[in-house]
């Protein structure tokens, strides 16, 4: 196996992984829980999954072809506040992840060092995707992260609960 596909496959790997930590955190969550707020203006979970919907759809849709910011995207309004159900937002997240990772699926090894552009700056195809690969778990660290805050001591831990690496550990080598 060559090192661009043992890469290709790693990102798929890395990101869905990611994928499930947001899916099962939203999952947890009622729709009047998906839109709530921090004080301040952070953002709801609704609108970083309107946000992530928005960012995959126009980086991943054409890919090779097509700037990654296409004209018909409006970022501005992925934050703002929309009727929507946990139903939809399930549905964009789902969208928005299919899009990106069938995308990532259908490259090729000599697609790698392709040049491509987001917002009309040139990126080879490794860098493009490493920038998704710095921007998407950023999103979902802060929608894990809203729903711990929201569910508080009813929250069930995604990997490793605190107090749990010894045990974690033994179950995994059967050492101490």
């Amino acid at each position: 196996m060559s090192f661009q596909s043992i890469y290709l496959q790693s990102v798929l790997n890395r990101l869905e992984t990611h994928r499930q930590l947001g899916q099962k955190t939203i999952e947890r969550l009622d729709t009047a829980q998906l839109h709530w707020q921090p004080a301040g203006e952070p953002n709801s979970i609704a609108h970083i999954i309107q946000h992530l919907h928005g960012n995959m759809l126009s980086r991943w849709t054409d890919f090779l072809t097509t700037d990654g910011e296409k004209p018909n995207r409006d970022r501005d309004q992925e934050f703002e506040e929309h009727d929507t159900t946990a139903a939809q937002l399930l549905e964009q997240w789902n969208e928005g992840w299919d899009c990106m990772m069938n995308a990532i699926r259908s490259l090729q090894e000599s697609d790698l060092d392709r040049t491509v552009f987001i917002r009309n700056e040139p990126h080879i195809v490794v860098d493009a995707i490493n920038r998704q690969l710095a921007h998407v778990p950023y999103h979902v660290g802060q929608i894990v992260y809203i729903g711990k805050m929201i569910l508080q001591d009813k929250w069930q831990s995604l990997s490793i609960p605190k107090g749990g690496s010894a045990a974690f550990n033994k179950a995994k080598t059967g050492n101490k």
